[in-house]
């Protein structure tokens, strides 16, 4: 008799296998974070707000969409791959997320604990999304191509000055003074003189920017090419590597665990920096736009700014590890963060 692979089985001498406690994991989790969702939906529809608000059964809506996306999974199981794994492994921060939805929504709309306009409901949010979709979509597509543009040349020229000064111990004498002089000041405080220099405030923006990347890669980027082992460019050398062979082919590709730990830490500065510089002299953008929100006191305009930034900060750096994982694949099992 042919044996049964228990990869294969639920059950294997009538016990669950790996398999089996999987898909009863994600069912069980499934139905639960739906269950919670589903009520944030009654809470929404059933409890009358103190001062009605749009979009309340918008909102009630979506949550029930949301918990029925969550049992569809929860029903197919491992048939759906990585949507299966990703519900079961974040199943708990959908629960969590149902309870901090319906306790805001609480202290806002249905009690009014938290003062209107200064504190606005998931309805308000909402309204913006639908409402005022176009200028904050604007602002949004404004602010990626301005941090685009300072990051790429932010990251160029860290990457291009720390390979120098941690190959070139000529360079690294007369720039390591000039990056421990300029590099921890904050760009911030080169704002005044970069919109003298520079002939507009965008290429002003784009600058400081740039300047807030580049320092952390330069930075990285030098003690990565530094640390490389020794033994390889002694072994490369033996099989007569000429020395930009050693550069491109040695040093680069080990520092790069080192490169994008500086590129992480650009992207955060870098962010800041961007959303400052559309506050003080951009014309667009989501720094704008918070500054707009603020002063005509549009409290939700401001809040689903902040979401939006947050989305976007996120997004960009589940990006830049997908291209860390996919150029450091030779490396796989090496790097653990």
């Amino acid at each position: 008799m042919a044996s049964i692979d228990p990869a294969l089985s639920d059950r294997t001498d009538g016990e669950p296998t790996l398999a089996g406690r999987e898909r009863v994991g994600i069912w069980v989790l499934g139905l639960v974070a739906a269950a919670t969702w589903i009520g944030v939906a009654a809470l929404i529809e059933l409890w009358p707000e103190i001062i009605p608000q749009p979009y309340g059964r918008e909102l009630a809506i979506i949550s029930l969409v949301f918990a029925l996306a969550l049992v569809v999974v929860a029903a197919a199981g491992r048939l759906l791959g990585a949507a299966a794994s990703t519900t079961r492994y974040y199943g708990p921060w959908f629960v969590a997320a149902a309870f901090v939805v319906a306790g805001w929504e609480i202290v806002t709309a249905k009690t009014g604990l938290l003062p209107v306009p200064f504190f606005s409901s998931p309805q308000s949010i909402l309204e913006v999304f639908f409402d005022d979709w176009s200028r904050l979509g604007m602002s949004v597509g404004y602010s990626v191509l301005l941090l685009a543009k300072g990051y790429f040349f932010g990251a160029l020229a860290g990457f291009a000055t720390g390979v120098t000064i941690g190959w070139s111990r000529t360079a690294s004498y007369w720039v390591h003074p000039l990056l421990r002089l300029i590099g921890p000041l904050p760009a911030t405080a080169w704002l005044p003189l970069a919109f003298f220099i520079f002939p507009t405030s965008g290429s002003a923006s784009v600058f400081l920017i740039a300047l807030a990347t580049a320092f952390p890669v330069t930075i990285l980027t030098w003690s990565g090419i530094a640390s490389v082992n020794r033994d390889y460019y002694d072994i490369a050398r033996t099989l007569g590597a000429k020395p930009s062979f050693l550069i491109l082919k040695v040093a680069i590709p080990a520092a790069l665990p080192h490169v994008f730990v500086g590129l992480f830490m650009g992207l955060g500065t870098s962010f800041a920096v961007l959303v400052v510089a559309e506050m003080l002299g951009v014309k667009a953008g989501l720094g704008w736009y918070l500054q707009w929100a603020q002063g005509w006191a549009a409290y939700n305009n401001m809040y689903a700014a902040l979401l939006v930034m947050a989305l976007m900060c996120s997004g960009l750096i589940t990006i830049l590890f997908r291209v860390r994982d996919w150029t450091l694949s030779w490396q796989k099992g090496l790097v653990r963060w």
